[in-house]
């Protein structure tokens, strides 16, 4: 049984071959509608419970409308309708009951624990939606999406800015030594990445960089990513943040310091006018929408994975 919860769990090999089925897996669908299942139907006659412990637009579409071309079927529970470590049931034993009924486990969680508490207890597989600490999914699609438009991202230039302290900051750092790209991360030193995945960076040896200088992050980067300033349920003064994290806007100026051919990534939603302008997120040179299709194509390859 394999689970999919941090990028750092996984060997280059295993994380190349997901993207490299991903993109077989898109590619083939070529002429079939959005929800038609591919022609070998893979999870047919199989089902996936997705636990939204949080608010979502993309993780739920995304893997909803994978399951259905992989063939097979989705559960979609909100915590506060079943009994989810609350009152007489513990997260151990919702683990029991739905190994019983279905075949994987999506959760999207406020707490990294509670991955790691439901992961222990289930006899099936466990993908992480988002946590706290890490965003696997997302940064898988933003590898497909990057690779579909620059080719191999092996030897490139990431950017990345804003809070260098979150869960895609995180996975990111991950990816990195896994897929052996070169980070540049821009952020204030109050928002540094944390001495946890800085270790794990130094053992592994990633080609990482922290600056606190916008322009020293994105100069002749291939791409410039960044995320919200706020993410839901961050536990801080917003406002004093925002303020904080002003100068790393992603502008029209900044991105002159990258590559003329670089590509802007952002993983939704936006705060438009705050991390980057109008002007960059639907410009020319922004992804932002096929990183958000690519969820659904990265998350099959996934599903497969942790099956297989």
């Amino acid at each position: 049984m394999k689970n999919f919860i941090n990028i750092s769990d996984l060997s280059s090999e295993e994380l190349r071959s997901i993207i490299e089925e991903a993109k077989s897996r898109k590619s083939n669908r070529k002429n079939l509608n959005k929800s038609s299942p591919d022609r070998d139907k893979p999870f047919e006659g199989k089902s996936m419970a997705m636990i939204f412990e949080k608010p979502s637009t993309r993780t739920r579409m995304s893997f909803d409308i994978a399951i259905k071309q992989l063939g097979g079927h989705s559960i979609i529970l909100n915590p506060d309708g079943i009994h989810y470590g609350k009152g007489d049931e513990t997260l151990k034993d919702t683990a029991k009951v739905l190994t019983e009924y279905v075949d994987i486990v999506m959760l999207r969680t406020s707490s990294h624990k509670n991955l790691e508490e439901f992961g222990k207890h289930l006899k099936i597989p466990i993908i992480n939606g988002l946590s706290d600490q890490s965003h696997p999914c997302q940064i898988m699609s933003d590898i497909l999406t990057f690779e579909e438009t620059k080719g191999s991202i092996k030897g490139k230039v990431i950017s990345w800015l804003g809070d260098g302290n979150n869960n895609m900051s995180n996975s990111l750092i991950e990816a990195a030594g896994k897929f052996s790209f070169q980070l540049k991360i821009g952020c204030p030193k109050k928002y540094m990445p944390n001495k946890r995945i800085l270790s794990w960076a130094k053992k592994n040896k990633v080609k990482l960089l922290i600056t606190q200088k916008p322009t020293e992050a994105v100069k002749d980067s291939d791409c410039v990513m960044t995320d919200k300033w706020v993410s839901m349920n961050d536990k801080v003064n917003k406002k004093q943040k925002k303020k904080n994290l002003m100068s790393y806007q992603v502008n029209k100026k900044l991105m002159t310091m990258a590559k003329p051919d670089s590509i802007f990534m952002h993983c939704l939603p936006v705060g438009r006018g705050e991390e980057v302008t109008d002007e960059v997120i639907d410009g020319k040179q922004s992804v932002v929408w096929r990183q958000a299709l690519n969820r659904v194509h990265a998350q099959k390859s996934i599903i497969n994975w942790c099956l297989a």
